[in-house]
């Protein structure tokens, strides 16, 4: 352990961030609408270790950024060469090869990540992604499937200048042929790429097409694309994909320069973006089809594909284009106690139970004190308990968001007369 000592109060580390509430209620709210909407194509959820043997990650592409200089990597103390996740994917694919599910498998996860890189907008050292896989089949259907869904997300959260882009990348040895193409006509021009880039035309050729640097992106333009590497077979199966985003009202683009950071990826591949966002942080999600990555983890040839989102960028996005606020309150009852807090303990007891957001103040406070908390809580009905309302067997239900008299409710009927209030049915007719 460190022999140094610490004074003064801890920070979190250089890249990272906290989630507190309210905004946490803003990400629950997010991944349950994720939840709902991939859950109704089939898609269950997947819980996978944050941290992997570091070969699970090596996979994806040993010439890529996130292999050579990104991941977090450590040896336990029993010698374990380690890595902390830094994508979705690997993980799912190693827990496939593992288990051996019936296919196609469709599963999702929420999860965080973590890459040493300059932390950015929306991308920190550890962020979060939503996302899916689907393992098992060849079907470009599928490929449309999981594009569809993550457009469908982005439209149930308000996002509607969201640009879908696509592009195929063929069979892995398609890919093959393609870099080797590409390496040498950039071979010919490397002085006129950025320096930066330059070291990539050996090792990753297709990276440089993915260049945000001005000079590379000018000799990029006139670049042999991957559409003439591909055979009969890859270009239909393009074309099948193409069609199925058309069929379900799927705006897209076509760029044959699209590449993603890994290696894995075989025909489709994607991005969302939004031009809302810094044109260097815009894309908010992406994927595609990675039919040789189930191999490369030990496990029979088995085709899949699958998409990540990340929720830090997401939110960006949609605070650029004002939608998917913040919900407005927590909970939606108040219980004020001016007797001895008993009522208080007791009600919100009650009322949870019958599946109604309560809270309360605590330590005795004033009745001042705790209709102050009630109004900060954002409770829609502030639940009033004293010693008259004791006395009577009733409580004083004071509405706090809108216009209205307060009125004494008996105390067996409360719950169904604030469910009626809220207007939400009674709970305890829901057998």
């Amino acid at each position: 352990m460190a022999d140094d000592v610490h004074t003064g109060p801890y920070q979190a580390p250089v890249g990272v961030h906290d989630v507190l509430p309210p905004h946490s209620a803003r990400w629950e709210s997010l991944v349950a609408t994720f939840a709902s909407i991939v859950g109704s194509a089939g898609y269950g959820l997947c819980q996978s270790p944050m941290f992997e043997d570091v070969g699970v990650f090596a996979r994806m592409g040993e010439g890529t950024d996130v292999v050579t200089k990104e991941m977090y990597e450590f040896r336990d103390r029993g010698d374990r060469h380690l890595a902390l996740r830094p994508e979705g994917t690997a993980s799912v694919v190693r827990a496939y090869v593992e288990h051996r599910p019936t296919t196609p498998w469709k599963v999702w996860y929420a999860t965080p990540v973590f890459r040493y890189e300059k932390p950015q907008s929306g991308r920190y050292r550890q962020h979060h992604q939503l996302g899916v896989e689907a393992i098992g089949s060849a079907d470009p259907d599928l490929d449309v499937e999981v594009m569809v869904l993550l457009a469908d997300f982005y439209r149930s959260i308000g996002l509607r200048s969201v640009n879908l882009v696509v592009n195929t990348l063929g069979t892995p040895h398609q890919r093959v042929a393609y870099a080797a193409t590409l390496s040498a006509w950039l071979t010919d021009r490397i002085e006129a790429l950025d320096p930066a880039d330059r070291d990539k035309v050996g090792r990753h050729p297709l990276r440089v097409l993915d260049s945000k640097r001005p000079a590379t992106q000018a000799v990029v333009a006139d670049a042999p694309t991957i559409i003439e590497a591909l055979d009969d077979e890859a270009l239909a199966h393009f074309e099948r994909v193409k069609q199925g985003l058309i069929a379900a009202d799927v705006t897209f683009s076509v760029d044959h320069r699209l590449v993603r950071g890994l290696d894995y990826y075989t025909h489709t591949l994607f991005e969302f973006r939004c031009p809302a966002l810094d044109a260097a942080q815009d894309t908010i999600g992406g994927g595609g089809r990675f039919d040789g990555l189930v191999e490369a983890l030990g496990g029979p040839p088995t085709p899949a594909v699958g998409f990540g989102t990340g929720i830090e960028r997401v939110l960006l996005a949609c605070d650029a284009e004002g939608v998917f606020a913040a919900p407005q309150n927590t909970v939606d009852l108040f219980i004020v106690d001016t007797v001895d807090g008993s009522a208080a303990r007791d009600l919100c007891a009650e009322l949870r139970r019958a599946g109604l957001r309560a809270d309360r103040a605590f330590d005795g406070r004033s009745m001042k004190s705790q209709m102050k908390a009630a109004d900060r809580s954002g409770a829609l009905f502030a639940v009033i308990v004293g010693a008259d309302e004791v006395a009577a067997g009733e409580v004083t239900v004071r509405p706090l968001r809108t216009e209205g008299e307060q009125r004494r409710v008996g105390r067996h009927d409360l719950v169904p007369s604030l469910a009626e209030l809220l207007d939400a049915p009674d709970p305890r007719r829901i057998q």
